[in-house]
């Protein structure tokens, strides 16, 4: 009867322990690590700030006659029933929420509000794409760290006459500021920096694609893209390359100096070619 009743013990015991361990197993490794009571780490993510012109609806926890809809005006604030002027442009959601709140505790309107702020609709924080992009127009900027290829992503991506260089206009710390971004060297190895976060107020500037101008005695005459370190050679080839009466001793380049005035030079095969440039394949006398 000992010996039964020691079984049933072991048994239990080694339960116990198996359970402990499926519960261990099943939690979060955070959780594993973590202390009881320990707090959990903030998010290191920005949030989103109200800007003039957004349209948000204003909640608070069983007191639905406190619920409003309201624009932030172009002075950043808000009229909200009880407690009048609030200022939310400039400030966080959490933080925006935390000012209604303290605006009823300390009136006495509500013992312990609990405040929620949705927004409705983001007019004062956008940026415009323009240029040779899909969807040209002005976009919201939904998320407080929202990159370049976000927004690119946002007006369709650039079109097939776009170019890979982006030009991003704006201001930073009240100063004018430029880019220039080479969008293939975003997605190269360690190179995300380049992926620059937008802010309210940017252009971005998709300029046409690099051309270069082939006619003469080749099989396709006419433009074509000029891709990156592109050569004579490989320019006639993109053309289907000379015909029967075209030759390559008769190849001229017409190509625009800094000063403006056009220049005929006479390139070898492996000349790296520029935006602009007119290749002229001449016929053969023989």
């Amino acid at each position: 009867m000992a010996s039964f009743k020691q079984n049933n013990w072991a048994r239990a015991c080694v339960g116990a322990v198996v359970a402990s361990m499926a519960l261990a197993a099943s939690l979060p490794l955070h959780a594993q690590n973590t202390a009881p009571n320990a707090p959990i780490p903030a998010s290191s993510t920005p949030e989103y700030r109200l800007g003039a012109g957004d349209v948000v609806r204003i909640t608070v926890y069983q007191n639905p006659d406190l619920t409003l809809e309201t624009r932030v005006s172009e002075s950043g604030v808000v009229s909200y029933p009880l407690i009048g002027q609030v200022r939310l442009g400039g400030q966080s959601i959490s933080a925006a929420e935390r000012a209604i709140a303290d605006g009823l505790r300390n009136g006495n309107f509500v013992k312990q509000p609990q405040v929620t702020i949705a927004v409705l609709q983001v007019r004062g924080n956008q940026a415009n794409v323009l240029g040779q992009v899909n969807r040209p127009g002005r976009y919201p900027l939904e998320v407080a760290d929202m990159k370049l290829t976000d927004l690119l992503a946002m007006a369709g991506g650039t079109a097939a006459t776009g170019a890979d260089i982006v030009v991003i206009t704006g201001t930073r710390n009240g100063r004018p500021y430029r880019a220039e971004v080479d969008l293939p060297t975003i997605f190269a190895s360690q190179s995300r920096g380049e992926d620059i976060v937008i802010q309210n107020g940017d252009a971005i500037w998709v300029d046409r694609q690099p051309m270069v101008y082939i006619y003469g005695e080749v099989q396709r005459p006419g433009p074509m893209r000029l891709e990156r370190g592109m050569t004579l050679m490989q320019s006639l080839a993109t053309g289907g390359g000379l015909n029967q009466r075209g030759t390559e001793k008769g190849i001229r380049v017409h190509r625009k100096g800094a000063d403006g005035k056009v220049q005929i030079i006479t390139p070898a095969m492996d000349d790296v070619m520029r935006d602009g440039d007119v290749v002229y394949v001449r016929e053969s006398l023989f």
